[in-house]
């Protein structure tokens, strides 16, 4: 197929790569002047907009910061310029209202949609295994699904539109949420006068497990491929889980949600990307907890 990938940053310029090695003919995209210049040194097409690469796609992928931009993208001649039942897939993570509309908007101007947020950061990206989980119609489903199993390892149809999103936000706040408790525990340890190789191997191995724990391990040593023996270089940054955790507060607004756990972890992120933790690793917590006793 012919793809147009528009958002080529940490993540986008991976799974651009991953389509063009699996055969697909990429045509690629960003307002970014840095973002391009990687993309050509990396072998991938660039067009000199996003219409003009969506002009002669059978789909088109974006991967943007926030939900005004994809809808932006859309109303801004996106949909006009693409050839009609066009396939757009929406990897960004957005708020579900905004999923929504934006399939609303791609219906309207005759075309297909689905949102299909990712979880698995920049390694995930790199190495293909990604876990996709999507929203949309069950042909549209049928359709992306070769497509993004060359980008992921898992793909999980959550059901109508939006429905992607909504898993996303709440598969983040169960992350956020248990990050922030492993970090906690580990700064208890430490006061404790407990080896971190202990607290992890009793941890890892009884109730305590965790994707938190068993692979973002946020203090050094235990799990050497996590970022804390990297500096916390991310990784999945703590903006970014900042700001899915700000969809995360609106979407617990929304329905009336007692989840004080989610609020809580909202205001815990909030604070670490105001300060130093905006371009660390999420895992980097830990620090800010060291930091506040």
């Amino acid at each position: 197929m012919r793809i147009a990938f528009l958002g080529l940053g940490h993540m986008g310029l991976p799974m651009a790569q991953n389509l063009t090695r699996a055969g697909h003919e990429v045509i690629g995209f960003d307002v970014v002047p840095a973002a391009v210049e990687a993309a050509r040194a990396a072998g991938i097409e660039v067009a000199p907009s996003g219409v003009a690469a969506a002009a002669d796609a059978d789909v088109v992928l974006t991967m943007f910061p926030s939900g005004r931009h994809v809808i932006d993208a859309y109303r801004d001649g996106l949909l006009a310029a693409a050839r009609s039942d066009t396939l757009f897939i929406d990897s960004s993570t957005i708020a579900v209202d905004e999923a929504r509309t934006a399939h609303g908007l791609a219906l309207a101007a005759g075309h297909r949609n689905i949102d299909a947020p990712v979880s698995g950061g920049v390694v995930g990206a790199e190495n293909g295994t990604l876990a996709f989980m999507v929203g949309g119609s069950d042909a549209d489903f049928a359709t992306a699904l070769p497509i993004l199993e060359t980008m992921g390892k898992r793909i999980v149809h959550c059901g109508g539109p939006g429905l992607g999103q909504a898993a996303k936000v709440c598969n983040n706040m169960i992350l956020a949420i248990s990050q922030i408790a492993v970090a906690e525990a580990f700064v208890l340890g430490e006061r404790l006068g407990l080896e971190h190789q202990a607290l992890y191997d009793v941890a890892s191995n009884a109730s305590g497990q965790c994707w938190a724990l068993t692979t973002n391990c946020p203090v050094p040593g235990p799990v050497p491929t996590s970022p804390a023996n990297r500096d916390y270089r991310p990784g999945f940054a703590g903006a970014l889980m900042a700001k899915d955790l700000g969809l995360a507060l609106q979407a617990i607004d929304g329905t009336g949600t007692d989840a004080r756990m989610g609020r809580l972890a909202q205001e815990i992120y909030a604070a670490f990307a105001a300060g130093d933790g905006a371009g660390r690793d999420f895992s980097g917590i830990i620090t800010d907890i060291r930091d506040a006793g």
